[in-house]
């Protein structure tokens, strides 16, 4: 079986059901994702229970927009290629002087 094949899944989130067709490959990560938008929704119902459904979904949204912001900046090498960049710089403009130094 094809690991790129279609398929049609059935997700319940924050009380609804969604049909949804994926590649069969990524049906486990959108079910553990499924998973996680109810756990945390959960979470937020239980800590405040008066609070409106709009609201705790608003929340779910910004702490995995939070979690996906903070990845990136951990994830971020351009400050580490920078000063590769420079440092690389500074060696060649080092060895030049050296070269120019023993008449090369």
């Amino acid at each position: 079986m094809d690991n790129n094949e279609k398929m049609r899944i059935h997700l319940s989130i924050a009380d609804s059901i969604y049909s949804m067709t994926i590649n069969r490959k990524d049906e486990e990560l959108y079910r553990k994702a499924a998973k996680e938008i109810n756990d945390k929704l959960n979470m937020y119902r239980e800590r405040r229970p008066e609070g409106a459904m709009l609201d705790h979904l608003r929340m779910v949204a910004f702490d995995f927009a939070f979690k996906v912001v903070n990845s990136e900046y951990r994830n971020d090498t351009q400050p580490y290629k920078d000063k590769l960049e420079q440092l690389t710089k500074e060696m060649e403009e080092l060895f030049q002087k050296e070269e120019q130094k023993e008449g090369i």
